[in-house]
């Protein structure tokens, strides 16, 4: 049955205007009236000119989850979806306290280990999947890239060439260590798995530019040996929801590797959803009950490039 109102609310989508937008559009083409609405630490965000935003809580505050519940509940939300890597675990407990709500995450445990790095090196060796070379800080060969074992978006990463560079670091055991391919191609993979956990759509481009660890010049590729490696990750685990795979690949030999999996949408999946994998379309359409069936076709070098626009906002508001 389907409602003729359908209320969604972003876990930290700030400047997810696209996605809202097409949300919105696919909504209408369902003759549904799709609000979006964004739980946020300030009103000040792009996200305002397409949505309501709600000023919220910070992830790791102690009331988060009350609050949340008190927003879905006084908003009539549908449908919640994470954009930042400390929202999607906040999303799976949401997924456990209120089962009636769509909550397209995977499950709360595989969310918290690709959280963290150290304990998703350890999953990706378990399971036989290839990533860089992984040091300890008594076993590095130099170049070594140095990841904040909780980070997000690259920042703190930081690339070492000698041991003196490496004595200058302090609390090394809070990175991952692993070897640094400086001749190389970086792939993120768009990928979508239903409530059943069937494999919807497998999308995967090429980072061309990014800024601030996310794609602003990306172009959609059929890279094969990257497309089965994404459908052998996804069949592993309790992967389910939008999931984002990076993907790195050594020109010097040809060797692909996993770099990590964000069970979340991908800041640059609007490339994959105009090269014709609706994600977006695919969720809603799951909401609604009706049936979807998996995207095998769509179209390779589809580029998306992006610019900078500014909103405005007064002190006065108006």
């Amino acid at each position: 049955m389907m409602n003729e109102e359908l209320n969604i609310l972003f876990l930290g989508g700030a400047k997810r205007v696209s996605v809202a937008e097409h949300l919105k559009k696919y909504g209408r083409s369902r003759h549904i009236e799709v609000s979006v609405f964004s739980y946020e630490l300030t009103l000040q965000v792009p996200i305002s000119i397409v949505s309501k935003v709600i000023l919220g809580l910070r992830w790791d505050d102690e009331k988060l989850l009350f609050h949340l519940c008190e927003t879905i509940k006084t908003h009539n939300i549908h449908m919640i979806l994470p954009f930042v890597d400390p929202a999607v675990e906040v999303a799976g407990n949401l997924k456990q306290i209120l089962p009636e709500l769509y909550i397209p995450c995977s499950s709360k445990n595989i969310c918290q280990i690709m959280f963290d790095k150290k304990l998703s090196a350890k999953w990706f060796g378990e399971n036989d999947i290839p990533v860089p070379k992984t040091f300890t800080k008594n076993s590095i060969e130099f170049p070594v890239i140095l990841k904040p074992i909780t980070g997000s978006a690259s920042k703190g990463i930081k690339v070492i060439y000698d041991k003196e560079e490496l004595d200058k670091i302090e609390y090394l055991d809070k990175y991952l260590l692993q070897h640094y391919i400086s001749n190389s191609t970086e792939y993120t993979v768009d990928c979508f798995v239903n409530s059943k956990q069937e494999i919807m759509s497998v999308v995967p481009r090429i980072r061309i530019e990014t800024a601030g660890g996310e794609s602003v010049r990306t172009i959609t590729v059929k890279e094969n040996t990257v497309i089965d490696l994404s459908k052998k990750i996804l069949l592993l685990e309790e992967f389910t929801g939008p999931i984002t795979i990076q993907f790195i690949k050594d020109l010097s030999n040809d060797q692909i590797y996993v770099m990590e999996i964000n069970p979340r949408l991908g800041g640059g999946v609007i490339a994959s959803i105009e090269a014709g994998a609706d994600i977006l379309g695919l969720m809603i359409d799951e909401y609604l009950g009706i049936p979807i069936a998996p995207i095998n076709y769509w179209k390779e070098n589809t580029l998306m490039t992006r610019y900078f626009k500014e909103i405005i906002f007064y002190a006065n508001n108006n």
